[in-house]
């Protein structure tokens, strides 16, 4: 991928709740000209955790704002004001453990990775190793990851890509999870790609 035939590369905005590995990703692929998009913003559900520092450390402007006493409503419209403050084109959910009320300007505009085939294994309480827990208990034999779009369910959006990947018969919940990562780190460039290009085809 490439910023070559682009007029100007999509603003994202990044919702984190952990380790930021996904950020780091897409901070890796942006400086290296592989990502059609720049991150302008990132929030976090959480203080203190290492997605934080290291969105500050690249010089992201950074917002921890965990939900607190306000309501669903309160905190998702205050959230998406300070998407809108960056004027970004879309916002990624990047292990981002918390359901959002998603504003009518921002519907088809937030997508979310998810490490399953959705719709199997997604939903309230899928995340993390207890999908893949899930995944191998149940005895399946191809997992993988989905990125879509976000609505007011979890995991419940329609599909932009999906990627597989084995489950072999000696996966532990920790093996199965580093292997769905690898695709992970492929299918939301790739998905990221795809939203740029049909940007362009609007603009």
């Amino acid at each position: 991928m490439s910023k070559e035939g682009s007029t100007q590369p999509l603003r994202l905005a990044v919702l984190l709740s952990g380790s930021g590995r996904t950020l780091e990703n897409l901070l890796r692929r942006e400086k290296n000209g592989e990502l059609p998009a720049t991150v302008e913003l990132v929030l976090s559900n959480r203080e203190g955790v290492r997605g934080v520092t290291i969105a500050e450390s690249a010089g992201i402007r950074t917002i921890v704002n965990p939900q607190g006493e306000a309501s669903l409503e309160e905190w998702s419209a205050n959230l998406f004001g300070f998407c809108r403050e960056a004027k970004v084109d879309f916002v990624v959910m990047a292990g981002f453990l918390q359901l959002v009320a998603i504003p009518d300007d921002f519907v088809n505009r937030v997508i979310n990775i998810h490490p399953s085939l959705l719709p199997a294994f997604g939903g309230k309480g899928f995340y993390g190793n207890r999908v893949h827990t899930a995944v191998i208990e149940q005895g399946v034999t191809t997992s993988g990851c989905t990125v879509h779009f976000v609505d007011n369910e979890y995991d419940h959006g329609s599909v932009l890509l999906q990627r597989q990947v084995p489950v072999a018969s000696d996966d532990s919940p920790e093996t199965l999870a580093a292997r769905v990562f690898l695709e992970e780190c492929e299918a939301l460039p790739e998905a990221i790609n795809l939203l740029a290009q049909r940007h362009q085809l609007k603009q």
